[in-house]
């Protein structure tokens, strides 16, 4: 919704980028929620503000004139010389940081913005940008565990650690659930 907003308060390039352009496609494109049945982008883009959406390229062109495109960081080459004004990095605990460097520039030239939202996997590229910048006033930083966002009963999570110790023992489950479900940098990678 960030993008979208954005998109009609200031006409220019924005991306949603993820790991791999190959799952872009299931993840955010063609990814439906389950809780309305609508395609996310749907939800996100409503078509009344749309001049084009191109199915083969992941792109929306809005009546704002902005242009928005679901892109993969697994080419970072491909993603440079492009003028964005924000980007939405996705799953960037799984993502190669170096997008982050070379688009920084120009994002920084156009006075834009970069949304990094993800879950963590250990103690990486993710987790040292989460404490150099936790306190930055800078930065918008928060990390938002099921106990505060209340979205799955602690019921259900309790069902998934039975079959998490079933399928991979209790030492690997506890690491998947403290990840998953509390955003754990400290967990332990399988």
């Amino acid at each position: 919704h960030m993008a979208a907003v954005a998109a009609h308060e200031r006409p220019a390039n924005y991306w949603h980028c993820l790991p791999q352009f190959s799952s872009a496609r299931r993840a955010i494109w063609e990814a439906v929620n389950p809780h309305t049945g609508k395609k996310r982008i749907d939800e996100a883009f409503p078509k009344i503000l749309r001049k084009t959406t191109r199915e083969d390229t992941m792109t929306i062109e809005f009546k704002s004139g902005s242009v928005w495109r679901v892109v993969g960081s697994d080419n970072p080459d491909s993603l440079v010389g492009a003028p964005p004004a924000g980007i939405v990095l996705s799953e960037f605990a799984l993502a190669n940081p170096s997008p982050y460097a070379y688009l920084s520039p120009i994002i920084n030239e156009n006075n834009g913005w970069m949304d990094i939202i993800t879950t963590p996997r250990g103690n990486n590229h993710v987790a040292k940008l989460f404490k150099a910048h936790q306190h930055d006033p800078k930065w918008f930083v928060q990390k938002l565990t099921v106990d505060d966002t209340g979205a799955i009963p602690l019921e259900t999570i309790e069902e998934d650690r039975k079959t998490y110790i079933a399928l991979f023992g209790e030492e690997a489950a506890e690491a998947l659930i403290q990840q998953e479900y509390w955003c754990s940098f400290e967990a332990a990678i399988l």
